[in-house]
């Protein structure tokens, strides 16, 4: 089995984080690295404890969730909240970053921004990220390539047992 690369481990892990998410209108996932490490991880979504998009809907004003947080802004909150530096750290994230985020990127000393989809690339925060020296790489990840070469004790994918339970090959 080929292993996987650097790039496509992290964003891996920013897809399935992307899994959480609790925004129905776009379901996106970020991992904050140093060192080749994870420091912190997001998906977009309420504020903890507050009711989630899934639950009761969208609260959208001007074509926006305000209801939600997007992934970037968790991760980095994450960081914040547990005093985890930032500044020189790279962002996986499942969806080119808003402006805001971006933002929030740049004055968190975010050195570089792998992303896979380019969603709503908003020029100002091209020209933000370029000013800041920011660099920003799109990367696409085959999972299933990685997924079907498990061996088959290994399964990603839940069986269904007898009962209706359902459970995983370990």
């Amino acid at each position: 089995m080929e292993r996987i690369s650097w790039h496509e481990y992290f964003m891996a892990q920013a897809k399935l984080i992307s899994l959480r998410a609790t925004c129905t209108r776009l379901m996106v996932g970020a991992v904050i690295t140093r060192d080749r490490r994870v420091i912190a991880g997001g998906y977009n979504g309420s504020i903890a404890g507050d009711e989630h998009c899934i639950d009761v809907g969208c609260k959208v004003v001007d074509g926006h969730c305000i209801r939600t947080i997007h992934a970037e802004q968790n991760a980095l909150m994450q960081c914040a909240k547990f005093g985890v530096p930032t500044d020189g750290a790279e962002v996986y994230v499942t969806h080119f970053p808003c402006l805001h985020c971006t933002k929030l990127m740049i004055q968190a000393g975010i050195r570089h921004i792998y992303y896979e989809t380019p969603y709503h690339i908003d020029p100002y925060a091209q020209e933000l990220l370029e000013k800041a020296g920011v660099e920003t790489t799109r990367i696409r990840v085959d999972l299933e390539k990685y997924i079907s070469a498990l061996p088959k004790e290994i399964s990603l994918i839940p069986e269904k047992r007898d009962n209706g339970n359902f459970t995983r090959g370990v």
